[in-house]
Parts: structure tokens; sequence; C-alpha cells
């Protein structure tokens, strides 16, 4: 089970509560990462500080990829950089994987002959472990979810996370997403104020 697929899968097959960004979800997707390598015991946190530790190999290729990027000498990488780092062009890499091994395929027509037509997920058992975590409301899932606009932030009667590791994981992302989306307004302003003074506003 790894929760990045698992993050991935849900983001092509649920309606969002609001318009996906690539940015998002790909720190989301770190941050799934940097769970799932908690979980196995292959990191630790001291802080923000990720601690690598010996352990076994992930089973998936993408995870393996991210144990193996692991700043491993002090003062080790703060989790923020961990998710800048290992986020840029993540949610692409993960779409590509997913569609290498047919859990993907590209709606085509007559009008879109070639790739960039809208995504469709196979009914695959990666789908339904994906789908079962969703409807479990698996609290970390969800979290992640709600970061990146998957989903409305949790409501209180919903189940949430204790284990402060974990905590510290999802608090990062949530940041992280904030980040990105204050950096992308002001651009967007920036940008604005540019486009006036060439017009002579």
């Amino acid at each position: 089970m790894s929760t990045p697929r698992d993050l991935m899968i849900v983001a092509l097959d649920v309606a969002p509560s609001r318009p996906l960004e690539r940015g998002e979800l790909s720190l989301a997707l770190a941050g799934a990462e940097a769970y799932d390598l908690l979980r196995a015991g292959a990191i630790g946190l001291d802080g923000e500080r990720i601690t690598p530790r010996t352990g076994p190999v992930p089973h998936d290729r993408l995870l393996a990829e991210a144990a193996s990027s692991l700043v491993r000498e002090t003062p080790y990488e703060s989790l923020p950089d961990w998710l800048w780092r290992r986020g840029r062009g993540l949610s692409s890499r993960y779409l590509s994987v997913l569609e290498t091994e047919g859990q993907v395929t590209w709606e085509r027509s007559r009008w879109l002959p070639f790739r960039g037509g809208r995504t469709v997920l196979s009914d695959t058992g990666a789908r339904r472990r994906a789908a079962y975590r969703w409807a479990a409301d698996e609290p970390v899932l969800l979290a992640l979810a709600a970061a990146v606009g998957i989903r409305d932030e949790l409501t209180p009667a919903e189940p949430v996370v204790t284990d402060d590791a974990v905590l510290t994981v999802l608090a990062a992302v949530h940041d992280a997403v904030m980040e990105l989306d204050a950096v992308r307004r002001r651009r967007a302003i920036e940008d604005a104020a540019f486009a006036n003074v060439w017009r002579g506003a």
C-alpha cells in the first residue's frame, strides 16, 4: 500500500472541491512519501529534520527512489526543504508511472487523437484499494487531500491523526501549499502591474 499512489488515484477519481494545481499536488505527494517512509522506519524526525535510518528498501519504485535521495549527512535536510526538492514535478512522474502500469489511460477522440485528452482510471486492484482507504476516512489520506483541495477541510467528527511525527509532516505539507499559493498570487499581481505599465495604465 502506497499513500502517494493512493493520493494520486484519488486525485484522478474524485471531483475536487476546487481546481487542482499540479504544484500543490506534487507537494502533497512528497508529503505522502515522507509519511510512508516514516511508517516503514526508513526515516525519523528530529524536530523538522529528516533523519535517515537503515531499513528495508521500499518495494514501490518511486518510494525507493525517494528513500535513496535522502540527505544522509548532518545536519540533514529539513522537512520543508524535502517537500520542495522532492516535490518538483512529482505529480507528473506518478501519473507517468500509473500510465505505464496500465492504471491510467487517456481518453481520445477524433478531435483529440493524441495524448492530451482526459485521464481515465482503469478498474484495477490499486484503484479499489485507494477507494477503500478513501471510503474508510483514513485520516492521513483525508488530510493530504484536504490540503490540496481534493476535498474540503476535515470536520471535527472525522478521524484525526494523533502521532506527533505524522502531524509534523501534515503541517509541513499544509504550510508549503499555502506558501506556493501566496507566491502564485504575488506573481499574478506583479504580472498585472507590469502589464498595466506597458498599457500606460
